[in-house]
């Protein structure tokens, strides 16, 4: 079963700091505790895909109706701070073994080694050919 272990940007539960605002030391133990998690997972089979996105500011919103030229847009800009800061791909024998790994991400180390708590969305990526179409 393959899941999708989705970070987000915005204040987590254990800290009120944003990131871009902790000091040199914790980005470091924190992109270390990331770095770390990806080999383990990786030495067991079980990471498919990692990766950090670029911030909210630097996004771009692409329309079209199939004619004419794509309307491009800075953004998204919504209400909330809570945009995806990066994601996990993990492929595992349950939905058990995902919040597990899902609940190891949320307690990575925010300023001063505190755990951030952030919450981590565990969604299933499903198959197509299986779908009943």
């Amino acid at each position: 079963m393959r899941f999708m272990l989705i970070q987000s940007y915005g204040r987590a539960a254990g800290v009120d700091i944003p990131i871009t605002e902790w000091s040199h030391d914790d980005v470091v133990a924190h992109i270390e505790f990331q770095r770390v998690l990806n080999d383990e997972l990786g030495a067991l089979g079980e990471l498919i895909d990692a990766q950090a996105l670029s911030g909210p500011e630097v996004a771009s919103s692409v329309t079209w109706d199939g004619s004419g030229v794509p309307v491009v847009t800075d953004g998204p800009f919504p209400e909330s701070k809570e945009l995806i800061a990066g994601y996990r791909i993990v492929e595992v024998e349950s939905r058990v073994r995902a919040v597990e790994i899902a609940a190891r991400i949320s307690a990575a180390p925010g300023p001063g080694g505190v755990p951030i708590r952030q919450p981590i969305e565990v969604r299933q990526v499903l198959d197509a050919s299986a779908a009943d179409l």
